[in-house]
């Protein structure tokens, strides 16, 4: 099936750019395939013992996170072997400095402000169990453990501790790096650039798709949707990062760096219990549908990239899979063997 450039998406090859060949693809399968198998192979521990609630859980889970970094390194030294192997993992150069901190800055407080503003309108649709006036789960909690301490109760007022928290958030950014990281050069830093010339709409569909369906062997054990059947959950992890993997890419493209969407990544992850400060005590959370793991969460996330495409800003994006030896120069097709050994 012919993938057609979409409105706004015009391809890199309609442009003059280069066009996917036999080897892209076969860097895409090996890629795909490393880093799934990778995943698989590390949850194994996991199903075959106690599942999420194993003592290996938090270590798997963190483990996991890197394959797609190994899967790119694998590829880019092994496979494709280009003369600017830094530049095509996007892990360089870091300029100009300006720009890349203010997307960098960007990402932060757009993944985290996406994160809480689905909150609200889960709570609007009836979805959410939201209580924003008295934090009633969030104070169920801290008795529980003053409780467990033998302590009479949290001498700080909670609005006082919630605020604590909120301005916290923007610091997991940095906290998480290095495992989002991980993540990113595989799909942002790399596979997104890869599949440029598909077009951009369709490259960001694809590579979210990828990225949501390497989540399986741990939303299968029922990670972040335990309430969910398998199927259900993985779906739904499916459509959560096609839309955020497209604002994560769209840091990407912008900024012709891999840095602001692996702070984005890490922004967003710290960020995602957070639900748990606004529900109301004893009503169950159903990710499905409420917090943005579920269908609600994505109404302003999805808004947020119709607007990017509607305003062009994808189109007028930088092209990361060029290095800055070749602007100015006539553009190749990948694998005509220039610079590419």
């Amino acid at each position: 099936m012919t993938i057609r450039p979409q409105l706004g998406s015009k391809t890199t090859a309609a442009r003059g750019g280069p066009r996917m060949n036999g080897r892209d693809l076969r860097s895409v399968g090996v890629f795909t395939a490393l880093a799934f198998a990778l995943a698989w192979l590390l949850a194994l521990p996991l199903w075959f013992g106690d599942g999420l609630a194993g003592p290996w859980f938090p270590l798997v889970a963190t483990a996991t996170m890197a394959t797609p970094a190994i899967a790119a390194l694998v590829v880019v030294f092994f496979v494709e072997r280009p003369k600017h192997k830094a530049w095509k993992l996007g892990v360089w150069p870091l300029r100009p400095v300006r720009g890349l901190l203010g997307y960098g800055a960007l990402g932060i407080f757009v993944s985290i402000a996406l994160v809480l503003v689905a909150l609200p309108v889960g709570a609007l649709l009836g979805v959410y169990p939201a209580d924003f006036a008295n934090f009633s789960a969030f104070q169920q909690v801290l008795d529980e453990q003053a409780g467990a301490a033998g302590a009479a109760g949290i001498p700080i007022p909670i609005g006082a501790l919630i605020a604590v928290q909120l301005a916290a958030l923007p610091l997991a950014a940095f906290i998480n790096l290095i495992p989002a990281l991980g993540e990113e050069l595989g799909w942002r830093g790399w596979l997104l650039p890869k599949l440029m010339p598909l077009g951009t709409l369709p490259a960001l569909l694809v590579s979210g798709v990828i990225w949501g369906l390497w989540h399986a062997p741990l939303i299968l054990l029922g990670y972040n949707y335990p309430d969910a059947p398998g199927w259900l959950g993985l779906a739904a992890m499916v459509g959560m990062c096609v839309l955020i993997g497209a604002v994560f890419g769209w840091l990407r493209l912008r900024s012709g760096s891999v840095w602001p969407a692996a702070l984005a990544h890490a922004a967003f992850n710290g960020a995602g219990g957070s639900y748990l400060l606004f529900a109301k005590a004893g009503e169950h959370v159903d990710t499905t549908q409420a917090t943005v793991l579920g269908w609600s969460g994505w109404i302003v996330p999805l808004a947020l990239v119709v607007v990017l495409v509607a305003t062009g800003q994808f189109s007028s994006a930088k092209h990361p899979s060029t290095p800055p030896s070749q602007k100015g120069r006539p553009p190749r097709t990948p694998g005509d063997g220039t610079g590419d050994r």
